[in-house]
């Protein structure tokens, strides 16, 4: 498997966006990505204030570097940019040594509120 990390700042970020970030997440993104062709799973991980980062694991190296390349021209005016007020500061491609599923099992959807 071959995952991507995408990482923004949140150092100069707006007020309140920690609360819009998991808003578009939650009503917009999580759709947009359930379900997309060779993309095994996506994860969104926040410390509040501190960054927002899109962790992406793909089927495929092929399909993980099409996407970071389709995702590097329009990043700087993503949605997440945009709420965030900056470009992503790290685009990152990694390979995954493996995956385990715990004994409580995989859950996709929101993480709590």
């Amino acid at each position: 498997m071959y995952g991507l990390s995408v990482r923004w700042s949140l150092a100069e970020a707006p007020d309140g966006v920690d609360a819009a970030l998991r808003e578009y997440v939650h009503d917009t993104s999580l759709a947009r990505f359930t379900g997309m062709d060779g993309l095994r799973f996506k994860t969104w991980r926040t410390r509040p204030g501190e960054w927002f980062e899109g962790t992406y694991v793909f089927e495929t190296a092929a399909a993980r570097d099409a996407f970071a390349a389709s995702f590097a021209e329009v990043a700087a005016e993503s949605p997440g940019s945009k709420l965030i007020g900056s470009a992503p500061v790290l685009q990152e491609p990694f390979d995954v040594v493996a995956v385990a599923e715990g004994g409580s099992g995989f859950a996709a959807g929101p993480g709590p509120a």
